[in-house]
């Protein structure tokens, strides 16, 4: 999708923290609206996993038809703002649940992404059924490989194969783990040389289960070039392709990866 376009030099990313009310998704939509409203010109938008509702295994609650509600209001944010607006919801689809990962474009053209590895301590596997395919999403030239919370712990699963400049993850993440959380980002982006932008939700959700944020963009180096603590708040960064394609021209570690095959 969008593969034809002239390759932009810069790419502004914008990604966004909060503290999502339980199973609410009207009045989550609202909060986001406010927050929305002042927010400065993006490229991208990034929102967190299951932002709509937090990460509730209550299927028959949370879960929406594929371009339900959710969907609809990620369409309009993305013809109002201009950007590609990603993030992660509860979608159910020929009587299977899937934690899914929309690409919404200005146009109204979506692109998605089903979750792989679902959280087992949490029960996720119990009650969503697991992604098949990697995929890659085209935006100004960019090539966005798109993936949610837990897939950042299984490094093979996002491995660079030279096709992608920058990772996205849409996270939950939990304060007891929040450094793993920060330590794996930065490997991420350093053995895939690559950007790497990731959102964290805020609060507590309906199992008392307590949220850092901390979300941030890392460089292909592994440093952190935007990032918020611990409040609401959207952070934006640029990413330069000039800057990237440099030093992969320089450190090429794609040429050198093992080869690989993943089992379905």
């Amino acid at each position: 999708m969008q593969s034809a376009e002239q390759v932009a030099d810069t790419l502004r990313i914008s990604v966004l923290q909060y503290a999502p009310r339980w199973e609410d998704r009207d009045a989550n939509l609202a909060v986001l609206d406010g927050m929305l409203a002042s927010m400065a010109p993006a490229d991208i938008l990034l929102l967190p996993e299951m932002f709509a509702t937090g990460f509730s295994m209550r299927t028959a609650v949370v879960t929406e038809p594929p371009e339900g509600p959710v969907w609809q209001w990620m369409r309009q944010k993305a013809a109002a703002s201009g950007a590609l607006v990603a993030g992660s919801v509860a979608v159910t689809e020929g009587g299977r649940s899937y934690n899914r990962m929309y690409g919404v474009y200005p146009s109204g053209e979506t692109v998605y992404y089903d979750k792989r590895h679902l959280f087992r301590m949490g029960k996720e596997h119990l009650h969503y059924v697991p992604g098949t395919e990697r995929v890659v999403w085209h935006w100004k030239g960019w090539r966005l490989l798109p993936q949610v919370c837990y897939d950042l712990r299984f490094p093979v699963w996002s491995r660079n194969r030279n096709d992608y400049e920058v990772a996205l993850y849409a996270t939950n993440w939990p304060v007891p783990r929040h450094d793993v959380l920060l330590t794996l980002a930065a490997a991420r982006a350093l053995e895939n040389g690559c950007y790497v932008a990731f959102t964290n939700r805020l609060g507590e959700d309906g199992n008392g289960i307590a949220y850092a944020g901390g979300s941030r963009v890392i460089d292909f180096k592994g440093r952190p070039v935007a990032a918020l603590d611990h409040a609401p708040g959207i952070v934006s960064a640029e990413l330069s392709r000039t800057a990237l394609d440099s030093f992969r021209s320089r450190f090429p570690v794609w040429m050198d990866a093992d080869f690989f095959t993943v089992q379905g």
